[in-house]
């Protein structure tokens, strides 16, 4: 007989276990500080303002994409660039992490790990089993998507250095500090001079000196004023990098910068909502729309407009009035003209 035991079966964490996240941090040191834009104040209003207006959209024809599904979506496309679920009877499952076989540049197969509270799990399902939602595809690979972060990165990591050195200036830098001339005297009797300093904020503090001889002379007058050592910011121009990089970021994902500005007024913040809502977000939730149709085998329509209020309504309602007055005028003279709702672009 083999004098040696059956090797047993040696079992690995995959995808979301252990070592993959290792492997994540690993591989995020060694390609430096990149997405790293994520963390700022900035990209984050702009993911809420996404995934906030994903969550309110008008969504026919798919039950399982309710509002958390849709919610869940938009921050994964947002910071992401895709987002992926798995169909299941009870509804769609998110799934932190896949891979995936393609064939003639479409997915396949997809190998899929879904988090849980104890550990998580790997799956295997086909193409038509999974909805994957993704943007800012590229040709070479247009199985997957960019985040419009990665898409400008150099923008990211610039604003993600300005507000790490701003954080550095407030934390380390002497801010409000002075240095005060005094005539040369023992270390204790400085060390005794400067702690009387402190907590005397608002008083007037009296200390008797005398004049120094050292040097071939009494100190001049102009040694005794003292030297402000806290750092000029101005000059670094650090207020002008920070806003020009914040606007750089509200504009890779469709907010437009003037609606974060103090003095924005009511008719500035609808057209920025009509931007974001018309020239960003509808144009992905028909892409959403697209891909859950073809999946669940029914007609699926997203809107994101209707529920964000974001169209002239005034404008509209003036246009159809001129265009009932118009459309009186022409039936009186014979003349038949289309419909309303097609001439001022509202669905039926």
């Amino acid at each position: 007989m083999w004098p040696f035991k059956k090797k047993a079966v040696e079992k690995r964490s995959s995808a979301s276990g252990f070592s993959a996240e290792i492997m994540a941090a690993r591989e995020s040191y060694i390609s430096g500080r990149s997405g790293v834009g994520e963390l700022t104040a900035t990209v984050q209003t702009c993911v809420s303002l996404w995934e906030n207006a994903f969550s309110i959209a008008d969504v026919t024809g798919a039950a399982m994409l309710n509002r958390r599904t849709m919610a869940l979506a938009a921050r994964g496309l947002a910071l992401r660039g895709e987002a992926l679920f798995l169909i299941r009877d009870g509804g769609l499952v998110p799934c932190s992490d896949w891979d995936l076989r393609t064939r003639d540049g479409q997915p396949t197969a997809y190998r899929v790990s879904i988090s849980e509270a104890g550990g998580g799990t790997t799956q295997t399902a086909l193409a038509p089993e999974v909805l994957h939602f993704r943007i800012g595809a590229d040709p070479v690979a247009p199985w997957t998507g960019s985040s419009p972060l990665r898409r400008a990165s150099l923008t990211a990591g610039l604003l993600q250095a300005v507000e790490t050195a701003l954080s550095e200036v407030y934390e380390f830098a002497p801010l409000g500090s002075q240095i005060v001339p005094f005539p040369e005297s023992r270390d204790v009797d400085l060390e005794n001079l400067g702690r009387g300093f402190r907590g005397r904020r608002g008083r007037v503090l009296l200390r008797e000196s005398v004049a120094v001889s050292a040097a071939g002379g009494p100190a001049p007058a102009s040694d005794w004023k003292p030297q402000d050592v806290t750092p000029n910011l101005r000059d670094a121009m650090t207020t002008e990098t920070l806003a020009a990089a914040r606007s750089a970021i509200c504009g890779v994902f469709g907010v437009l910068p003037s609606l974060l500005v103090d003095n924005a007024q009511g008719p500035l913040v609808r057209e920025a909502q009509r931007h974001l809502a018309q020239w960003t977000l509808q144009p992905i939730a028909l892409a959403m729309a697209e891909e859950a149709s073809e999946k669940l085998g029914a007609s699926v329509a997203i809107d994101v407009t209707r529920p964000l209020q974001a169209y002239d309504a005034g404008g509209r309602a003036r246009a159809l009035a001129t265009l009932v007055d118009a459309a009186a005028k022409a039936k009186e003279a014979g003349i038949e003209i289309g419909s309303f709702a097609a001439l001022v672009d509202w669905a039926e």
